[in-house]
């Protein structure tokens, strides 16, 4: 039940950062890509209608955590709360500028909330695991905010047309550039799989490159996949030092009644993230 629980935060956990991934940098990016108001709405509505279902998998993993591995949740919060406040603050500035961005005039200070509310998080969540793993975090940091920021340029391109898509692409160029020395320096440390990680984010570039978007969104998602494994692979043996796995998880009764619990509520998740993705598959033109 130990490894089964552990490889089901994992899973919500990757989740998490593959969809929340591309809202970062979408978020993050829609001001640079948009030549006017209308296209500034244009990028946006590309995570409209899934920006808020993707905050489930945080949810979903931070509560699994709570309830499997306690001493794993209270070292994390005791030890990194200053950081987690800033994510909060973060996703609820960003909630804030989504919403309220078409209900007020002058869109400026939510088009600001937008910006910060995505790259905070982006940058936290990177420097908190780095530091867990006992790395950088200010090289964590600024990788993740920088492969957000490619996965959403990317996924910009895939979701748009027109202007909007053309500097979508340069915007994915651009990230990569800086991406890719960043992933040089953090993650050749986390072993083979974040090795492959790197192989496929210089793949997604030569794709964006020969204007593939829907190939080089697979290749990005891809590559925070295996960063995910390497970083979990890694957190095994001790999710926090001096602490191991058996030492944090619930007991055998707990994680019973979480299994049923979890086999009940997980597939309604991914078949109404499935249903909300196919429904809103389209690409999203001026015209709409």
């Amino acid at each position: 039940m130990i490894e089964l629980w552990f490889v089901v935060i994992a899973f919500l956990w990757t989740g998490y950062f593959v969809l929340e991934g591309f809202d970062f940098g979408v978020g993050l990016l829609a001001p640079f890509v948009s030549g006017d108001e209308d296209e500034h709405k244009q990028a946006l509505q590309t995570i409209g209608p899934v920006w808020d279902g993707n905050e489930v998998w945080l949810i979903s993993a931070v509560g699994a955590t709570f309830a499997a591995f306690p001493a794993w949740y209270a070292g994390l919060l005791s030890s990194f709360y200053i950081p987690l406040v800033l994510v909060l603050t973060g996703l609820i500035v960003r909630g804030v500028g989504l919403e309220w961005r078409g209900k007020v005039a002058n869109t400026r200070w939510a088009d600001l909330g937008i910006v910060v509310g995505s790259a905070l998080p982006a940058f936290v969540w990177g420097a908190v695991f780095a530091q867990v793993l006992g790395y950088g975090p200010v090289l964590g940091g600024l990788f993740s905010l920088a492969a957000s920021a490619l996965h959403g340029a990317i996924f910009l391109a895939l979701k748009t047309d027109g202007a909007v898509r053309r500097r979508a692409r340069v915007a994915a160029l651009v990230t990569g550039l800086v991406a890719l020395p960043l992933a040089a320096l953090a993650l050749p440390a986390l072993g083979p799989v974040a090795i492959a990680a790197l192989i496929a984010l210089m793949g997604a570039l030569l794709l964006i490159w020969q204007r593939r978007e829907g190939w080089a969104f697979t290749a990005t998602a891809g590559a925070i996949v295996l960063v995910s494994v390497a970083v979990f692979t890694t957190l095994r043996a001790a999710p926090l030092p001096g602490l191991t796995l058996e030492e944090a998880a619930s007991g055998p009764y707990t994680l019973g009644v979480l299994t049923w619990i979890g086999l009940a509520i997980l597939p309604f998740i991914l078949l109404y993230q499935g249903w909300t993705y196919w429904v809103f598959r389209k690409r999203v033109s001026l015209a709409h």
